[in-house]
């Protein structure tokens, strides 16, 4: 009996092409797009795909309990609301070039943002022509996210603020929740897209006053 290479003690069952090694059903799940960028090609891939998308969709914001009260949010905090509106701003652009860009989508993006901060690692890349990041808008989400930084409008300290890589996933999982707040099952839809595409043109003609409209 072959064994899988990761394993070693369950039957390797699939050929893994991105690691030229064969795996059991088991590890193949663990390491699919989390360790390991999977090709288009994967068969494996394409068949749990959509099974993978909806276990993200429902998956549940452990790192954010739910406020007692609308003052508890934590973006009534100016410095979090600035973050937010960073992770927010890759959805906006995005969602105002294609129609076809969905709350789903804008979920999955913050999903793998989220992953990649959370085990501040990359993948396990593949040959040139595979390599290519898993999500695009998620790989951009996870950039501003990297590069955001919060000035106070009265400088103290002389030197912007950064954020902790707890703060990060707590602010991702506020905003994943307003997605499915808004989306309201109908993840298919533009429910979300079409409110924050609403909120970024109001922060646009108020853009002269310095104000930044938060998720309501």
């Amino acid at each position: 009996m072959i064994k899988c290479s990761r394993c070693k003690t369950k039957k390797a069952k699939r050929y893994c092409i991105a690691l030229g090694e064969s795996l059991c059903n088991l590890c193949c799940g663990l390491l699919r797009e989390k360790e390991i960028h999977c090709p288009p090609k994967c068969l494996y891939l394409a068949k749990h795909k959509p099974y993978q998308e909806k276990r993200i969709i429902t998956k549940k914001q452990t790192s954010l309990p739910p406020p007692s009260s609308p003052e508890e949010d934590i973006l009534n905090d100016e410095r979090m609301a600035w973050l937010a509106y960073s992770i927010e701003m890759p959805l906006k652009e995005f969602g105002e070039k294609n129609d076809s860009f969905t709350d789903k989508d804008a979920i999955l993006a913050l999903e793998y943002a989220r992953e990649k901060i959370a085990k501040h690692k990359g993948l396990l890349l593949m040959p040139d022509e595979w390599i290519k990041p898993q999500n695009d808008i998620g790989e951009s989400v996870y950039q501003n996210i990297e590069k955001c930084q919060y000035e106070q409008r009265i400088i103290l300290s002389g030197s912007p603020q950064t954020y902790k890589k707890e703060e990060k996933i707590i602010c991702l999982d506020r905003v994943i929740l307003s997605i499915k707040y808004y989306a309201k099952e109908n993840f298919e839809g533009r429910n979300y897209i079409q409110r924050l595409l609403e909120r970024f043109e109001k922060i646009d003609e108020l853009s002269h006053q310095k104000k930044v409209f938060t998720i309501t």
